[in-house]
């Protein structure tokens, strides 16, 4: 089965954690220096901000699996980096997991969710 990406030795496939969208945003950074009846004058500082964004949805009857959800909580919860790395074999660098949204759908009578929607937020470390 092919992979959509790795973060660290998490594996995003279809049978774990399947994602629709990944958004990736790039900050650089440039310091302002007011001047008198002109424009500021910027001066490139450097890299800013990366951060990317996975949102899909967990089916766990078609496709992804409860496991995956506390198996990346654990990943948080201990604050190291992972390396990210694109199925293509692109290497995007290390990122920390900042947060994660889901939202449980068609809760059968013993709680359990049909579907999850999830989004994970991921913090360039390195």
């Amino acid at each position: 089965m092919s992979q959509l990406a790795a973060l660290g030795l998490f594996v995003f496939e279809y049978a774990t954690w399947p994602f629709e969208e990944l958004k990736r945003r790039t900050d650089w950074v440039f310091a302002n220096n007011p001047r008198v009846g002109a424009r500021d004058a910027l001066q490139f500082v450097g890299p800013g901000q990366e951060q990317v964004q996975i949102a899909g949805r967990l089916c766990p009857e078609a496709a992804g699996s409860y496991g995956a959800i506390e198996t990346l909580r654990a990943m948080a919860a201990l604050g190291d980096e992972h390396q990210l790395v694109m199925g293509n074999g692109d290497v995007w660098g290390s990122f920390v997991i900042t947060g994660m949204d889901e939202t449980r759908k068609f809760i059968l009578d013993d709680g359990t969710p049909r579907m999850i929607d999830f989004t994970l937020d991921l913090l360039r470390a390195a």
